[in-house]
């Protein structure tokens, strides 16, 4: 599987997660259940470093300039942006030989 590829489906993940998390965190604020966050909040972590490293690895293969990495960096940080960038990158992919 090519790093971009991965990418993808780190970026499907990863918003995944952050929509759940969020969703946790609303049932926190209503009934004081903190298990949800507890759970989610670490895994959301690890799937959200591991998204960026796959950024940085993608950057110079893919010639993505510093604009396009912040905009491929921010959608991490916005809900539903995982899902727009993986729409993205299989719409930008090269075309295979």
């Amino acid at each position: 599987m090519s790093p971009r590829r991965a990418l993808g489906i780190v970026a499907i993940v990863e918003a995944t997660s952050f929509l759940a998390l969020l969703v946790a965190t609303y049932v926190k604020h209503q009934d004081g259940g903190e298990l949800g966050v507890q759970i989610l909040g670490p895994i959301h972590g690890l799937l959200f470093l591991g998204y960026v490293a796959l950024v940085l690895v993608v950057r110079p293969q893919a010639r993505w300039n510093v604009a396009t990495t912040v905009v491929v960096l921010v959608s991490a940080v916005v809900p539903f942006g995982g899902y727009g960038l993986e729409l993205w990158l299989r719409r930008t992919e090269p075309a295979q030989a």
